[in-house]
């Protein structure tokens, strides 16, 4: 066991969890000053995303708004969730998730023009059959 205040040896591993090149469960200290700047800056994004509601940019209004909140979804991920210090093969698992979710989302909207007609009918005044 090594003793407080020792530098480990990082070609000792006692675990499959704790290897060299990171990734073990042992605490890292996150510095206040960034957790700080990492509120602020989620703050300030919110604050922007709100104003972004106020002006009318047509259909930029949506992509602006979900660019930011990619942003601060990732802020979120990579400083609050300590990825910036885990695994990249943690963050890859992420993205793939995230990857996922959006391709799925994104068929299930490709689908949803060809039966919204027929949901109820002459519900749907604009859209001609």
């Amino acid at each position: 066991m090594d003793e407080p205040g020792t530098p480990r040896d990082p070609a000792a591993t006692d675990s499959v969890l704790d290897e060299p090149g990171g990734g073990d469960l042992r605490p890292h200290p996150v510095p206040l000053r960034l957790l700080a700047a990492t509120f602020g800056a989620l703050i300030a994004l919110t604050v922007a995303t709100v104003a972004v509601t106020y002006v009318d940019l047509g259909r930029l209004n949506l992509i602006l708004a979900l660019s930011i909140a990619t942003v601060k979804g990732v802020m979120v991920a990579e400083i609050f969730m300590h990825l910036r210090w885990d695994r990249p093969f943690h963050r890859f698992l992420l993205l793939s998730a995230l990857s996922f979710v959006a391709l799925f989302i994104g068929i299930l909207l490709l689908d949803s023009t060809s039966y919204q007609a027929d949901l109820i009918q002459g519900f749907a005044p604009g859209v001609s059959q």
